[in-house]
């Protein structure tokens, strides 16, 4: 293909990679940032919030439950609200990257037994004296894509 600075005339081209549930769930390895996607009573809401990978699903943690604990809760045993989290890294100067989508139920990880072995270096408060409020998600369905100079 051509190369931009051989052409100047050219565009730049990318290809777009769909990526496995496995290789999905590997770039999540690392934890970092992530967005929880959810439909609130105010219409579409997207929150940053840290996030690991814990066995199969995604804890992710915030430091403010307001924002969503009317939104996220049921108040029916098992009945879960379905919500998106969202993990991307991108280049934005080479416009390469990838973003994973991961759909699943969310669950309040509200007792300190289900707390304790997950609070860690990377689901930490950030704002001291104020507890971490942990969701966890199992995801049901997984999808994303890379873009890559082709």
């Amino acid at each position: 293909m051509p190369d931009d600075e051989a052409n100047p005339g050219m565009r730049n081209w990318r290809a777009l990679q769909p990526l496995t549930e496995a290789e999905c769930m590997g770039l999540l390895a690392d934890g970092g940032m992530a967005r929880l996607v959810y439909s609130s009573r105010y219409g579409p809401t997207a929150l940053p919030m840290v996030y690991r990978i814990d066995g199969e699903s995604i804890v992710v943690g915030t430091w403010d439950p307001a924002l969503f604990d009317e939104d996220l809760r049921t108040g029916i045993a098992r009945a879960e609200y379905q919500v998106a989290v969202e993990v991307d890294q991108i280049d934005l100067e080479a416009r390469e990257g990838w973003i994973v989508l991961v759909r699943g139920a969310a669950h309040h990880i509200d007792t300190e037994a289900e707390r304790a072995p997950l609070i860690g270096p990377d689901l930490e408060p950030w704002i001291e004296g104020v507890p971490a409020h942990l969701i966890r998600v199992a995801p049901t369905s997984t999808w994303g894509n890379r873009i890559l100079r082709a």
